[in-house]
């Protein structure tokens, strides 16, 4: 157990406030507990609080404490013990926090730390001269299967080498972090196998025998069951071999689900399906909308949808279509599809980040 304390008095500001954005979220999300348990919103509102002023101060915890109705010192046992809260101030541009966890560790997560050492202060959760960046070492940041691994803010960069690393930190220290793609560094889609798939490469088809035996067999051919249906993998030369077996009772409720889930599919002829456009010369990420992913995208694009203004223009009706189409009902709705596309619309990441309060993913 670590030992964290409050920063000096002389880094302390004398007072802390939330904007008028920020006052309004914590009044609504303090209304969310029901009476009596109001308290329960400290670790949102601590959280929306270093958000606001990059880290936790006196000021702040105390302003907290009074809008929950708290002693001071219940406040502080919460910031002092979560080591999500800053409880010093780091850097203003960039606080990197390496994972230093086994899997990361055997993957050169030491390599990484030497680069914050050598790039922003040999010391951790001290920030460089200028205050524009700090760094620290943490535990598990849960992608063992991408190391090594640094989070920046809310933003995880993965799949690292040291070059990467300080490559990164020098595109936040100029300014320019928001142009650091996430995720993996290595041109790798999200955790799948460097290099592509190399399994479940093979199409199976499943082949449908008759639930009795035919008339004409007799003797032991009629006493064999005939109700096992052998999926069979096709080759592109022709030839097959079997695969693990599925009861013909398996079988046709299958086909009866598809054929069920076609029959309710709209036509793509209905009235209410969005109008289709040429695909731009630079088509919008739409799966930087929450909620949609490569699949989704890849409907979208042959519905002829590409753009985020497309998807903020849709009507009720056309939202219903496509849920129906793609058979994802209410999703639209429930991920705010039409919200997010519409800040992305305006004013790309930065109106979105105003409206959400975070980056898209």
């Amino acid at each position: 157990m670590s030992v964290r304390r409050l920063a000096e008095e002389n880094v302390q500001p004398p007072e802390f406030a939330f904007n008028a954005e920020n006052a309004a979220w914590a009044e609504a999300t303090i209304r969310k507990y029901p009476e009596g348990r109001q308290q329960s919103a400290v670790i949102p509102l601590l959280m929306r609080a270093q958000e606001q002023e990059g880290w936790v101060s006196r000021a702040a915890i105390e302003y907290v404490a009074d809008m929950l109705g708290m002693a001071y010192i219940r406040v502080l046992e919460v910031a002092t013990f979560y080591t999500q809260f800053q409880i010093k101030p780091v850097g203003t541009r960039a606080h990197v926090q390496v994972c230093g966890t086994t899997p990361c560790m055997l993957r050169g997560s030491e390599d990484l730390i030497r680069v914050c050492k050598k790039k922003i202060h040999h010391d951790p959760l001290t920030p460089n001269a200028s205050g524009t960046l700090s760094w620290e070492e943490v535990e598990c940041q849960g992608a063992c299967v991408n190391a090594p691994m640094v989070i920046i803010f809310k933003d995880a960069y993965e799949d690292l080498t040291p070059e990467r690393l300080e490559e990164i930190i020098d595109a936040f220290e100029a300014g320019n972090g928001a142009d650091v793609p996430t995720g993996p560094q290595n041109g790798r889609h999200f955790s799948v196998p460097e290099g592509g798939p190399v399994t479940l490469l093979e199409e199976v088809v499943p082949v449908r025998t008759n639930l009795e035996a035919p008339a004409a067999l007799s003797g032991e051919a009629a006493a064999a069951p005939t109700n096992a249906a052998k999926p069979v993998t096709a080759s592109a030369e022709g030839d097959t071999s079997v695969k693990t077996p599925v009861t013909d009772k398996n079988g046709a409720a299958a086909n009866a689900k598809a054929a069920e889930t076609a029959a309710q599919k709209p036509s793509l002829d209905d009235p209410n399906r969005p109008k289709a456009v040429d695909r731009p010369e630079k088509p919008d990420d739409l799966e930087l909308i929450a909620g949609i992913g490569p699949k989704i995208a890849a409907t979208l694009n042959e519905l002829g949808i590409f753009t985020y203004a497309q998807i903020a223009a849709l009507t009720p009706a056309q939202i219903e279509w496509v849920d129906a189409y793609a058979s994802f009902p209410g999703r639209i709705a429930r991920d705010e599809w039409i919200k997010q596309a519409d800040a992305l619309a305006r004013g790309g990441e930065e109106e979105y980040v105003r409206v959400f309060g975070k980056k898209p993913r």
